[in-house]
């Protein structure tokens, strides 16, 4: 099956509905978590993973869990055939209150399936994209992206050679960017 087709096939609309409940939620870069969830799939979408309809799905939940606990899990569960693997998929990369970051990051590295490498770098990436000097401190920049480095940067050499591409590069204009203001 072709990109177009496989687009075509796809149907996104009960997980937007869901997604929908983060529109409530703001970014400290401005925003909100519903917007950021759509640019993690825009993400999916420009590296061409178009094929895993499980993925693109959990892309638009990724951070559902985590930012709304009462989330009704079994609701999304019955959504649609995906719906038991696209929950699966979001818990895999949803944070347990018991983890540290590097915890959790080290776990998904470590335990983590395909799917959920390529959603977290993806994750990571529209992350990098929002990083700037006016929402963050320069030492919490340099934190997240030792953490990149230390975490992501690894998963995507082993999902996707074009992601590890541009993590490098988001975190290599980040650090000239943090460096030119702490002369």
């Amino acid at each position: 099956m072709d990109d177009l087709s496989a687009l075509r096939k796809l149907i996104l609309a009960p997980y937007i509905l869901k997604a929908t409940a983060l529109v409530g939620v703001s970014r400290k870069v401005g925003g909100n978590q519903f917007r950021h969830s759509f640019a993690t799939l825009g993400i999916l979408l420009d590296y061409h993973l178009i094929h895993d309809s499980v993925l693109l799905k959990a892309s638009l939940l990724h951070d559902l869990f985590e930012e709304l606990p009462a989330t009704e899990v079994d609701e999304i569960r019955y959504i649609d055939h995906d719906g038991n693997a696209v929950v699966d998929l979001v818990l895999e990369v949803t944070r347990k209150t018991s983890e540290t970051i590097n915890e959790y990051l080290q776990r998904v590295l470590e335990k983590g399936s395909w799917n959920a490498k390529v959603l977290k770098c993806a994750d990571r990436i529209s992350n990098l994209t929002d990083l700037h000097r006016d929402s963050h401190e320069v030492s919490k920049i340099s934190a997240y992206l030792d953490q990149t480095e230390n975490y992501i940067i690894p998963m995507a050499k082993e999902v996707n050679s074009n992601m590890l591409i541009e993590l490098n590069d988001l975190v290599r204009r980040r650090r000239m960017i943090i460096q030119k203001y702490n002369l």
